[in-house]
């Protein structure tokens, strides 16, 4: 007998199985290694639309014992495992879709919801079942009577914290709810014999939600052995693309860009699927923007984070701190507390190791690039319009201006002096952030008998020129064209069939005081189609 909460069964994976599935079967392993020890709690904190309800409703159909999924799983990576039929629709599972829940029940009365029926379903299943008061001793008498423990999976644990922001008493009861249930290790170890939460955010540090501080957690900072699923990884998406006729290459450049210990890149999995079953390249982000607008958080007003924002646009990376965060939608208080939560919502992609933020792909770039522009900071404001006018120059050919602006961002936002190309290049980037709109940036592009430096490629429909730009740290302007004809970079992008800009930009330390360090030449000459 299956039940809405008690024993679900298995149709909701069933329906994802119907369609074109991506084995991550692979993460039953790792739960099922927990199972019935001391990190039997697994709590999972991801975007939305990263997949967390679709592995929930894997484990829901692997565990649940009212069901025979042998043949959902039979041609998947978990059939192999030694401990497969071991676990095999062998225990009772518990199954809250927390979002679902808040649309049955009011605020008030989702606990007692949910208490009374499970209890009625258990009632259903198991009639001899004595119910007494008590929703914990309940569970203990099912467990007595079937012999075997449960497995509780929570999907969207954190849903109706974030929706009773302004309802502590709401707040309090479920996390008391919770508490009931995972605080005490003797119920836990009687009762459970694992649960799986999923959420967006982690857990709070401040204690308020110690009720599940013992749950062992995997975010989008430190995901440690669950990183290969938090999304698509580049070999899945590799072969979803050779079957279905789709450009890898463009695929990579719009949705790749998450990276993680022991992972090789990570995709957003429903912006792949979005853009194979549309067969369009887009940003799908839109759709599925997390808890709040991104807008509203790039707008607060912190130190420093608008030229933050400017440089992640532009493609330079940003250091930040993310051991101050408080774990939640309202509380902040700086720059770094704002960039981590980006991070968790999936607009920000961290580098564990260098501890640095940014925008990890086409797609997320050009949400930051529409939300920027409603931005009410002056500073903000200003950025944008030098930067779009400096795209203007650029195009129009106005070497001197060009070279002026590239001179400002270098004495408003750079170190005082560069020691490399590379620190030209940043500057670079910085000043032409705001090329979103038309253009697609490429860095080291292999061309010819060498890699260009910057390449921004037209999107679709732009009328805009190619930009290829060479950058040469105490050399001439005018030595960064003789290299792009003579290591012929314009092959990189003479097939798009529109004009090409050659874009020469050097820095001389040397230069006389007073005088300009910045230099600019421009050359047009068209693509072949």
């Amino acid at each position: 007998m299956m039940g809405t909460y008690l024993n679900p069964g298995n149709s909701g994976f069933s329906r994802i199985r119907n369609s074109v599935y991506v084995d991550k079967s692979g993460l039953i392993r790792l739960v099922n290694q927990t199972l019935d020890t001391p990190r039997c709690l697994t709590c999972i904190s991801r975007p939305r639309r990263f997949g967390k309800s679709f592995a929930a409703k894997m484990l829901c159909a692997y565990y649940d014992k009212t069901c025979d999924s042998a043949q959902l799983f039979g041609d998947l990576s978990i059939a192999c495992d030694a401990g497969y039929r071991e676990h095999l629709n062998q225990y009772d599972v518990i199954y809250l879709d927390m979002t679902g829940i808040i649309g049955e029940a009011a605020a008030g009365d989702r606990v007692a919801y949910v208490k009374r029926t499970v209890v009625r379903e258990l009632k259903e299943q198991y009639p001899q079942m004595e119910v007494v008061e008590g929703f914990v001793p309940t569970l203990a008498n099912a467990v007595e009577i079937t012999g075997n423990k449960f497995i509780m999976i929570i999907d969207e644990w954190d849903a109706p914290i974030r929706e009773a922001g302004n309802r502590p008493d709401s707040q309090r009861e479920y996390l008391e709810f919770l508490r009931s249930l995972f605080k005490n290790s003797g119920t836990t170890d009687k009762i459970f014999a694992g649960a799986y939460m999923t959420g967006i955010l982690p857990i709070k540090k401040d204690g308020s939600q110690s009720a599940i501080s013992d749950f062992e957690e995997y975010s989008m900072i430190k995901p440690r052995q669950f990183g290969q699923y938090v999304g698509f990884t580049e070999g899945e998406v590799k072969r979803l693309c050779q079957d279905a006729g789709v450009d890898f290459a463009q695929m990579k450049q719009w949705y790749d860009g998450y990276r993680f210990r022991k992972a090789e890149s990570i995709y957003n999995p429903n912006s792949v699927m979005k853009a194979i079953q549309n067969e369009d390249f887009d940003s799908y982000w839109t759709q599925t923007s997390a808890a709040e607008s991104l807008m509203g958080y790039i707008n607060l007003d912190f130190d420093g984070l608008g030229r933050t924002v400017a440089e992640l646009i532009g493609g330079v990376e940003a250091n930040v701190d993310t051991y101050g965060f408080s774990n939640d939608l309202v509380t902040f208080r700086n720059r770094d507390d704002v960039l981590t939560l980006l991070i968790h919502l999936g607009y920000l992609a961290y580098d564990e190791e260098t501890r640095k933020v940014r925008i990890p792909n086409e797609e997320i770039r050009l949400e930051f690039a529409k939300a920027i522009r409603q931005v009410k900071r002056d500073d903000t404001l200003r950025r944008v319009r030098e930067s779009e006018q400096l795209i203007a120059d650029t195009v129009h050919g106005e070497e001197e201006a060009v070279a002026r602006q590239i001179e400002r961002i270098h004495a408003e936002e750079a170190p005082l002096y560069y020691n490399n190309e590379q620190a030209l290049r940043s500057v670079i980037k910085r000043a032409y952030f705001s090329y979103g709109d038309e253009y697609m940036m490429f860095e080291e592009l292999p061309s010819g008998a060498g890699y260009a430096d910057i390449v921004y490629l037209p999107k679709k429909g732009s009328m805009l020129p190619a930009l290829v730009i060479e950058l040469k740290w105490n050399k001439s302007a005018e030595g960064a064209i003789r290299q792009i004809h003579e290591k012929r970079y314009p092959k990189a992008v003479e097939g798009y069939g529109g004009e090409i800009l050659l874009v020469g930009i050097s820095y001389s330390k040397e230069a006389p005081a007073g005088r300009r360090q910045h230099h600019c030449r421009i050359e047009r000459v068209e693509g072949k189609g």
